[in-house]
């Protein structure tokens, strides 16, 4: 019997937070569209700008799934109460402990879920969708692709004139310092890649290098070099954290502190991304403690707002400490875990008050 209840709760809270997802991405995917086509250019147009919505569907899912949960398990779980059939559970001998567990084995699936959304498929199709929009707006012009940037590895440091996919960077400037952090060389490639071995390949190099009473000027035609920062780093850098898998942002963040350098912005995301994916697992029990309540009896409508509300409320708190903690500096596990910590304990209190 238990099996059967626990099957029919869990495909419940599953059909219903379909349901609500499909809503919420197809809003999420339009307003995103509309963005886009403000801002077509040469070979960026309408069906590229379609492409690049679709694409971004799989990460956007991913955003909102904790809101999906929360408004379709209120919806699904609110109409079986609605229908006595919770009563009939209780009646039967069935504890709010015993119903929480069954309720939180379609938590655990959508969980699974939220996790294949957030580090397999959603960030790879948003790193390629953006690249795409990149590389049409910018048409065949391969010279414009790719932008300025600086690069630390160790107590070298490379200024790349253009940072790309192909990890071709046009000129390189290559400064060099000893351990008091004095100058040692400077060097100035007219072209720059990496191998497929994740070398440096430097072309038409002069390179000049400082003594204590002297300065000697060398150039050589193709040169190679070794650096920490490869091909996987680099292209780690090229993207948003949003486009990173949870292992990348670990590799990056690991190579920023190695090299003493700000990795907030990518520890505040794979904090955030954790918490959001455990909170998938709160939300049907915190809709299932809500249902024991005046929502029972109430309709539908009165359940999607209950669920709207507290939605929006978790996505607003989750955006508003993401950014206020780069701002001023606070722990990012900790502002990332604040908010599916309030949930957890909203959850417990609402279970402990039922009678």
């Amino acid at each position: 019997m238990n099996a059967i209840l626990t099957a029919y709760l869990t495909r419940t809270v599953l059909a219903s937070s379909a349901m609500v997802l499909v809503v919420l991405l197809a809003l999420a995917g339009l307003f995103e569209l509309i963005a886009e086509l403000d801002d077509v250019q040469n070979s960026y147009q309408t069906p590229q700008a379609i492409q690049f919505s679709l694409l971004r569907l799989p990460i956007l899912a991913f955003e909102l799934l904790p809101v999906a949960v929360l408004i379709g398990s209120l919806l699904g779980l609110g109409g079986i109460a609605a229908n006595s059939e919770i009563i009939v559970m209780r009646a039967a001998g069935m504890s709010v402990k015993k119903l929480a567990g069954m309720v939180s084995v379609s938590g655990m699936i959508l969980v699974v879920l939220t996790g294949l959304l957030g580090e397999f498929i959603g960030p790879p199709l948003d790193f390629y969708a953006r690249n795409m929009r990149v590389e049409a707006r910018l048409g065949q012009d391969d010279d414009r692709l790719g932008n300025a940037t600086w690069v630390k590895d160790g107590s070298a440091y490379l200024h790349l004139e253009r940072v790309n996919t192909e990890f071709e960077f046009g000129t390189l400037y290559l400064y060099r310092f000893n351990e008091y952090d004095e100058l040692e060389s400077i060097a100035l490639a007219d072209n720059a890649g990496i191998n497929s071995d994740d070398t440096w390949r430097l072309e038409n190099v002069r390179e000049t290098r400082f003594f204590d009473n002297r300065v000697q000027v060398s150039e050589e035609v193709l040169t190679t070099e070794e650096f920490e920062v490869n091909a996987e780093l680099l292209g780690s850098g090229l993207a948003k954290p949003l486009s990173l898998s949870l292992r990348g942002l670990l590799s990056y963040i690991d190579y920023l502190n190695r090299n003493e350098l700000d990795a907030d912005q990518y520890e505040t995301e794979f904090w955030y991304r954790i918490s959001r994916t455990a909170t998938v697992l709160i939300m049907p029990i915190l809709a299932l403690a809500f249902v024991f309540g005046s929502l029972r009896t109430g309709g539908a409508g009165g359940r999607l707002m209950i669920g709207v509300v507290i939605g929006l409320a978790y996505y607003l708190a989750s955006e508003m400490l993401a950014n206020s903690g780069q701002v001023f500096d606070l722990n990012p596990a900790t502002i990332s875990w604040l908010p599916s910590v309030v949930l957890l304990v909203v959850t417990l209190i609402a279970l402990t008050r039922i009678r």
